[in-house]
């Protein structure tokens, strides 16, 4: 294996290595902007129990959140390895 060839192995590596911390903390991120926005726009008075209102309320706001970070994800990725073909 050439030196060329070795060193574009290890930059695709870290790339990849990148990518793979960059997915985990957004995942993080948005597992914590649900919990803060979503209970506190569906909860207004917190208690024991969550009434039937206030789970379909979460379930709906969870599942756009979701949605809106699908599309942000892969627009991102798409755009990363557009770079990284550009290269």
């Amino acid at each position: 294996m050439s030196s060329d060839s070795t060193s574009e192995t290890v930059k695709q590596s870290i790339i990849k290595q990148v990518l793979i911390e960059s997915q985990q903390a957004n995942a993080r991120t948005l597992m914590e902007k649900i919990g803060e926005n979503c209970f506190a726009s569906c909860v207004p008075k917190p208690g024991s129990s969550l009434s039937s209102r206030e789970k379909t309320c979460v379930t709906q706001c969870t599942e756009k959140y979701m949605a809106a970070w699908n599309v942000v994800n892969s627009t991102y990725l798409r755009r990363i390895q557009q770079e990284m073909g550009n290269q």
